[in-house]
């Protein structure tokens, strides 16, 4: 595609990543399982809560939908377009900090109204987050090896969760949900300082210049490139939003985090509101499956897109739509079940497949925009899709409970539940229409 490099470092396509290579990715894997921990929080916790301060359903799915997405979006393309020109090292640790610091602050709220605004804050701090991480992690990694990296990057949100499930329910349970809150943290303005002392800013498309023959991210930091000039922020979310492959990764991606964000908000006070969990065992069983499921489906995905797209670059939309084609009967199941045991049964196959499309997602962008945009492009994919997934996917699960109690008070969640069908199918229709807009593309430039 126009806007790619397509040329990498003599004699890196087979050469390992060094160890500073996954020592930075492990520590933002770490900073990633906190973010998600930290955002996932508020749903582990949903029933206390609901008892403490008297939320509703509808309530829920705002703050950790809407009010937090407006946020967590919309800051994350100024974030991004500064990190580009700045160094995205420092970036990350004070965005770390400041979530981090906005986390415990929930802990303290007494109302509804100070709850929310501790969440707006939670979601100002992650907007500086995963968009630099994964450009960071594309500078230490060359192509070739990315969508391996990422996927093991696109770890955090499932060992997030399932950390948050388990820790968060066990803290509840024992103490206080607003113990959970203050301790994680606290743990992640640690996790901050940390990065920033112990990260190296790698050089912006070292593993990507033809020039340079060092493979090392550690060295290449030290070697002359000639800089490339650096586009300006709107004639780069131009580039974005003008080139169809990206345009539409992104709108699929959404359509697809519709469903999953809408889940993920709510599996566990459906569970135990409806399916007769307890905390203790959502903080067992749940979060084993959360934690295994999830990061199959993340890790698996990577893996698969870093062969199949050697050959076959449809399958960066091919792969996330078989993998929604199989989730979708077993999320009925999930839905229908009448025992919890059967229905995380029935879940641990959707909460696989269902992130088909993460991977891929993140490796296409990070692969089709030059290295000095590759923070704005990330920025730019998280903006459109969690807009529509994050911001209206809990938000239209929340609102659907809360429309079918009067007619259904035993079993709100599960009719809310079933409306997210035809999102499935909506998703799977706009990977099918992206496998033909990368078809096309491709036969463009391969003509020209």
């Amino acid at each position: 595609m126009a806007a790619a490099p397509s040329s990498v470092i003599p004699g890196a396509q087979d050469a390992r990543p060094g160890g500073r290579a996954w020592f930075v990715l492990a520590l933002l894997c770490f900073v990633y399982v906190l973010n998600f921990l930290d955002r996932q929080l508020l749903s582990i916790l949903a029933k206390p809560i609901q008892d403490d301060l008297g939320v509703t359903d509808g309530q829920l799915g705002l703050i950790s939908g809407l009010y937090f997405a407006m946020f967590y979006c919309i800051l994350a393309i100024p974030v991004g377009w500064l990190a580009d020109r700045t160094n995205r090292v420092r970036v990350l640790s004070l965005a770390c900090a400041l979530w981090s610091a906005a986390t415990a602050a929930c802990g303290f709220a007494q109302s509804y109204p100070q709850l929310a605004a501790a969440r707006m804050a939670v979601g100002v701090g992650e907007a500086g987050g995963v968009p630099p991480s994964y450009a960071i992690i594309s500078d230490y990694f060359r192509p070739g090896t990315r969508g391996t990296a990422l996927g093991l990057f696109n770890l955090g949100p499932p060992i997030g969760s399932a950390l948050g499930v388990a820790f968060g329910a066990s803290i509840a349970a024992a103490y206080s949900w607003r113990d959970a809150f203050i301790w994680v943290g606290v743990v992640g303005v640690v996790t901050a300082l940390v990065v920033w002392i112990f990260v190296r800013e790698p050089k912006k498309g070292g593993l990507d210049a033809p020039a340079a023959t060092v493979v090392d991210p550690a060295e290449v930091a030290s070697v002359a490139l000639a800089p490339e000039p650096q586009p300006g922020f709107m004639a780069a979310c131009r580039m974005y939003l003008s080139n169809p492959v990206l345009r539409g990764m992104a709108l699929a991606s959404g359509a697809t985090q519709f469903v999953t964000y809408a889940l993920m908000n709510f599996a566990t006070l459906f569970l135990m509101r409806e399916k007769g969990m307890t905390l203790q065992e959502i903080a067992l069983w749940y979060a084993l499956l959360l934690g295994v499921s999830v990061s199959l489906g993340i890790f698996g995905s990577g893996w698969l897109i870093d062969r199949l797209s050697r050959r076959y670059k449809t399958a960066y939309a091919y792969l996330p739509a078989i993998g929604l084609i199989i989730a979708a009967p077993f999320f009925v199941g999930f839905v229908w079940a009448s025992d919890w045991r059967l229905a995380l049964l029935f879940l641990s196959v959707p909460m696989a497949l269902n992130y088909f499309y993460l991977s891929p997602a993140v490796t296409l962008v990070q692969e089709e925009v030059r290295p000095n945009q590759r923070v704005l492009a990330g920025a730019l994919l998280l903006l459109i899709m969690n807009l529509i997934g994050l911001g209206l996917g809990p938000t239209f699960l929340g609102a659907a409970s809360d429309f079918f109690r009067s007619s259904h008070p035993d079993n709100s969640l599960q009719m809310a539940f079933y409306s997210l069908l035809p999102f499935y199918g909506l998703a799977i229709v706009m990977f099918l229409g992206l496998a033909r807009k990368i078809r096309l593309q491709s036969k463009k430039e391969a003509v020209s």
